[in-house]
């Protein structure tokens, strides 16, 4: 059997640094932001993603591990995501609230939304509070009222706080600002998936199944078996750009999608598809194992940044392509992946991971250990699925 104490172990770690550091004693809920150092800013924004992701992370580790304090965690999180994040007037949540919860940037952005709902079904697993359920199916109504496209299917990306259009829609400055988007699809497609588990109701089956439609066959470059990070609302490409760790992630978590549907020949269909994207994705990976961030073909930039959550997906990705295939060099890329976080992306010092490192091995400078987007989610899920995959093979 395969050796799973250090993905335990280092799951542990992770939890851990949350636990000590993160609860915002004074103000409730969590610290907005944490550097590198692990100084924290006590008047940092505080994120309703963070938030979700953290009430998902200790939901799931008491699931595999019910430790007490995990519990105490996440209903932490659920109590100051009910108290300071959901708007009691118009529905949905706020991006940011202030450091004492005040509404801050109250916008409604569906990715907030969806990672609510991912984090509040979880969380429902373990607490059987009906009160936790209702609130992730109003959630799921206010998706389907406001951001659900009924001529061409899909969902558009963000409103105003009464719903209203919005000018910018970006979920980050980054982005593009088109009104849908590939990773907000993606997300919504998990959360639905989660919420089904414990709501096995059929309009949301329908919609999670119109969710992989929409991928197969407007997301995924059928050439090339790379998502399409950006379009238009009538589904015309925006973005030619490659991002390695939303191939190898959206290969797993469609899979995952389509496993809850139980139709035999779509679940066929996608697992093809999710073996297709692992490859192509595995383009990605530097010799030392490690996955780059993204490549701009027409620009013919390789960024060449290793992000902390790149490398988390790719782990799960790979493990996942070998359970589908068998196909040894899945599993090499797997056991490569994770040899280069325990080497470069885990904080031995500080605890909890780092953003990451540069081509050279430097660190990635002005990164949060703990913010707006640095979350225990990724990593923590990760060593989650390792875990659970590798005692299901053995």
């Amino acid at each position: 059997m395969y050796d799973l104490k250090p993905f335990e172990q280092e799951l542990e770690n992770i939890l851990n640094f949350w636990i000590d550091y993160t609860p915002d004693k004074q103000h409730g809920g969590f610290y907005g932001k944490i550097d590198h150092d692990n100084k924290v800013y006590p008047e940092a924004p505080k994120g309703s993603v963070l938030n979700a992701r953290i009430l998902w992370s200790f939901s799931a580790a008491y699931l595999q591990n019910p430790n007490p304090i995990y519990l105490e965690m996440a209903k932490r999180s659920y109590d100051y995501i009910h108290a300071s994040f959901i708007d009691k007037k118009f529905g949905g949540v706020y991006w940011t609230v202030d450091f004492q919860g005040n509404p801050l940037d109250t916008k409604k952005q569906v990715y907030a939304l969806a990672f609510t709902i991912y984090g509040l079904s979880e969380y429902y697993k373990i607490s059987k509070d009906e009160n936790v359920l209702l609130l992730a199916q109003q959630i799921f109504a206010a998706i389907e009222k406001y951001s659900f496209d009924p001529k061409n299917g899909g969902y558009l990306e963000a409103f105003a706080q009464n719903w209203e259009e919005l000018p910018d829609l970006r979920l980050s400055e980054k982005d593009a600002n088109e009104k849908k988007t590939m990773n907000t699809h993606l997300h919504v497609l998990e959360a639905y998936t989660n919420l089904y588990r414990v709501w096995p109701d059929g309009f949301l089956k329908q919609q999670i199944r119109g969710l992989i439609h929409d991928f197969l066959e407007h997301m995924i470059n059928p050439k090339t078996n790379r998502l399409i990070l950006f379009l238009d609302e009538n589904w015309q490409p925006k973005s030619n750009i490659i991002s390695y760790g939303h191939d190898i992630e959206a290969s797993w978590l469609l899979l995952e999608a389509a496993e809850v549907l139980e139709d035999d020949m779509l679940l066929l269909r996608v697992k093809n598809k999710c073996v297709e994207m692992a490859r192509s994705a595995s383009t990605g990976l530097d010799r030392d194992g490690s996955m780059y961030y993204e490549y701009e073909p027409e620009k013919g930039h390789l960024c060449k940044d290793r992000h902390w959550w790149v490398q988390a997906e790719a782990m799960v990705g790979f493990l996942n392509a070998w359970q589908l295939t068998g196909g040894q060099a899945f599993f090499e890329q797997f056991e490569s992946v994770w040899k280069y976080i325990q080497t470069y992306i885990i904080d031995a010092e500080n605890g909890e991971w780092v953003w990451g490192i540069r081509d050279d091995q430097s660190l990635m400078p002005g990164e949060d250990k703990a913010g707006l987007w640095k979350c225990p989610y990724h990593n923590s899920r990760a060593l989650l699925e390792v875990i659970y995959r590798l005692q299901k093979v053995a």
